[in-house]
């Protein structure tokens, strides 16, 4: 009997798996348009066949089906030309190694809150944030009105734009979404920030009753403060992009260790590329 491991080397192991990789991204990439169910068709119609003649060792039917199968690839190039440009496209874009705006469960990345914070900062557009953490915060939200939406950089600046009717007050978030906006919050009576404006006071005063953390960019100044356990911590200029990616990892859905220090890697490692 014939020793396996002379039969199964290593490197035949490699390959089946590097081909079953690169036919599981082709489907996943596929899946759900017209391209993808066509593609599923032919292989499942392709694979029968191919059995069928080995099994039975048709040798003239399999010969004619290896002709059509090379027709049919050709064919399919033509026929489904706008969906294999997009696969195409979206193989390009190494989405892999892109910033992810997004988690696995939609909530939004504290380096997606922060990049959008900043971009607040630098218009000087006023905003107050207020993530939710143990202490919930679902009587502050029935002042406001609710909106359980995704966070995203277009409606957090819609929202805060004035005149806008939700501009003012705060803008409460759960789980990485956008809760519910225009929330009144308690006013601390802290006499230290008696020359602070509403919106500070209010993070503050938020801050001393929940353990939500609280993020406030100033209309005036243009800064970014966090708030935090009734305490005001303030941050000016490009100064505040990493110490609040910080405090936003404390708040928001977190990944593991491991994997946001592979992302932080590849960020490093893709920047001179997305210049």
């Amino acid at each position: 009997m014939p020793d396996l491991s002379s039969i199964i080397r290593l490197s035949d192991i490699v390959q089946i798996f590097i081909l079953y990789l690169v036919i599981y991204a082709i489907l996943r990439r596929a899946k759900g348009s017209r391209f993808g169910q066509a593609l599923m068709g032919v292989g499942m119609l392709a694979a029968a066949m191919v059995a069928f003649t080995f099994l039975f060792h048709f040798d003239v039917l399999s010969a004619i089906l290896r002709a059509l199968l090379v027709y049919l690839a050709i064919s399919s190039v033509v026929i489904f030309q706008p969906e294999i440009r997009r696969f195409l496209s979206q193989v390009g874009a190494i989405g892999y190694l892109e910033r992810r705006k997004y988690g696995a469960d939609g909530a939004a990345t504290p380096e997606f809150v922060a990049e959008t914070v900043v971009s607040l900062a630098a218009k000087r557009m006023g905003a107050l944030f207020a993530f939710e953490r143990g202490i919930s915060l679902r009587s502050y939200e029935d002042t406001g009105v609710f909106l359980d939406a995704s966070f995203s950089r277009e409606l957090v600046e819609c929202v805060f734009t004035p005149p806008l009717p939700l501009h003012d007050g705060g803008m409460t978030l759960r789980g990485g979404r956008i809760s519910a906006a225009h929330c009144v919050f308690p006013v601390s009576n802290n006499p230290d920030l008696s020359v602070s404006g509403m919106r500070h006071r209010a993070a503050v005063g938020l801050s001393e009753e929940t353990d939500a953390l609280v993020v406030v960019v100033s209309e005036e100044t243009g800064t970014v403060s966090i708030a935090h356990n009734g305490k005001l911590i303030r941050y000016a200029g490009d100064q505040c992009m990493q110490p609040l990616v910080r405090w936003l990892a404390k708040a928001l859905p977190g990944e593991r260790p491991g994997s946001r220090r592979f992302a932080k890697f590849l960020d490093k490692f893709t920047k001179g590329f997305r210049k």
